[in-house]
């Protein structure tokens, strides 16, 4: 009975420590640029999107289809730069209660991570 109580113990505390990591990645913020810096896009931690700032000289050209594209390569780089700091983070946690720093290829996603 007392492994299960130890187990159930270092879950809740598995559990409290990914929740402190979630919160703490909310505060982390990356940047992407396309378009060799006219299109720039803030992402925090949690894949959640900042700001996006747009190069005046952009607006200028009236060409619209370009600033979509630039718009969502930008977007796409920050998801992609706050999915490894989100993956880093969780690793660091994970390495202290999982043997080997945890499963390879688990996705922290289905943990709301």
């Amino acid at each position: 009975m007392q492994n299960m109580a130890d187990l159930f113990g270092k879950m809740n505390e598995f559990q409290q420590k990914m929740q402190e990591v979630k919160d703490s990645l909310g505060k982390l913020e990356v940047a992407a640029e396309a378009g060799g810096g006219m299109v720039k896009v803030i992402a925090n931690g949690n894949r959640e999107i900042i700001s996006i700032k747009i190069d005046q000289d952009i607006l200028k050209d009236d060409d619209k289809e370009m600033l979509e594209d630039l718009i969502i390569a930008g977007v796409n780089k920050a998801l992609a730069e706050a999915e490894n700091l989100s993956k880093e983070k969780m690793a660091e946690v994970t390495r202290g209660f999982l043997p080997g720093g945890g499963i390879p290829g688990m996705d922290m996603s289905k943990f709301g991570l």
